[in-house]
């Protein structure tokens, strides 16, 4: 990890108790920081304790009033996501805070059809921006905010896919569930097709100690490219190598009907994604980035989600019925 923590830092953490923003302030406490959380107090009241809990609403009724004054060493944005909300935030911290830490996604770049390092051109925002580009549009100009009002003082992390416990989504805890199920498994698409993300748990230490150490720039944070083949073989490995996986292709499924974007967790099949599995993340390696061994993530992922007894019904990946259904369709 980057520098040595020599002394515990003011954080305030604009979001903080769902998902990521849970895994930076439980890293964040654990490390001896003093912690101010600035929520609605919506998602998980009462989660930190130990953590102070400023209320306020910076996107509906515009107010921050209540930070008024106040100085912190790092504020993390890990819910910024319109610009004139990053820009309310930005404009009421500058002065006050050391160092701008914006969490943001490798979505911001132009082209997903080519391997990018954080270079790459970025996607703009504006009247004509289509529909399923405006996540990154959006982030991509909260980026700009960020770095021109706190220049090298500014950390903007782009994370891909963020998996492991806590996750609200059902994009990662499926897999390591399927396989504990048994039975006939969908595999989708091809064994060197490419998945690539990160346990939030490394993403949270990585940005914390880096901001710690006063790092700035842009830096891509997910893991490096795992072939599907290599995934499954895990996933197969925890489950105690039961179940039958059924490999089918790509193009079958989506004659099939199956959204392209994750109709199946972690399957892309959207013309001009190529390479949104393919992120370059040499610049966060060499900055101190660690990524745990994968059968970590997915027990600890299998083990909360069975705690939790899994999904509610109508959220989980795949369903049984629609599995059941492509299976016999697709491969008899």
């Amino acid at each position: 990890m980057p520098g040595t923590i020599s002394r515990p830092r003011s954080i305030l953490v604009l979001g903080g108790t769902r998902f990521v923003g849970r895994a930076l302030v439980e890293a964040a406490l654990a490390d001896g920081h003093q912690v101010t959380l600035f929520h609605r107090g919506q998602t998980n009241p009462g989660l930190f304790a130990a953590a102070e809990t400023v209320l306020g609403d910076r996107t509906r009724t515009r107010d921050l009033s209540a930070l008024a004054e106040r100085r912190f060493d790092i504020v993390i944005d890990v819910a910024g996501y319109d610009p004139q909300v990053v820009r309310r935030a930005v404009e009421a911290l500058h002065g006050r805070a050391a160092h701008y830490v914006f969490i943001s996604s490798v979505s911001v770049l132009a082209d997903q059809d080519t391997a990018q390092n954080e270079d790459g051109d970025l996607l703009e925002l504006g009247d004509g921006t289509p529909p399923e580009k405006l996540y990154g549009a959006r982030k991509a100009a909260c980026e700009r905010l960020v770095r021109d009002a706190f220049g090298a003082r500014a950390l903007i992390v782009r994370p891909g896919m963020i998996v492991g416990p806590h996750d609200p989504t059902d994009r990662f805890a499926y897999w390591p569930r399927r396989f504990a199920r048994g039975g006939r498994i969908l595999l989708p698409g091809g064994p060197t097709d490419l998945a690539q993300f990160i346990d939030v748990r490394d993403l949270a230490s990585w940005t914390l100690r880096s901001a710690a150490a006063g790092l700035g720039g842009v830096f891509n944070v997910t893991g490096r490219p795992l072939a599907f083949a290599a995934f499954f073989q895990a996933c197969q490995a925890l489950a105690g190598a039961t179940g039958t996986p059924a490999w089918v292709p790509s193009d079958r499924l989506i004659i099939a009907g199956v959204n392209p974007w994750m109709g199946i967790p972690l399957w892309i099949a959207v013309p001009g994604c190529a390479a949104i599995n393919q992120i370059d993340v040499s610049r966060a390696i060499a900055a101190g980035l660690t990524i745990r061994p994968l059968a970590q993530t997915l027990a600890d992922t299998l083990a909360w989600d069975t705690a939790r007894g899994g999904p509610a019904p109508g959220d989980e990946g795949l369903s049984e019925p629609e599995e059941r259904r492509l299976l016999g369709e697709l491969v008899g």
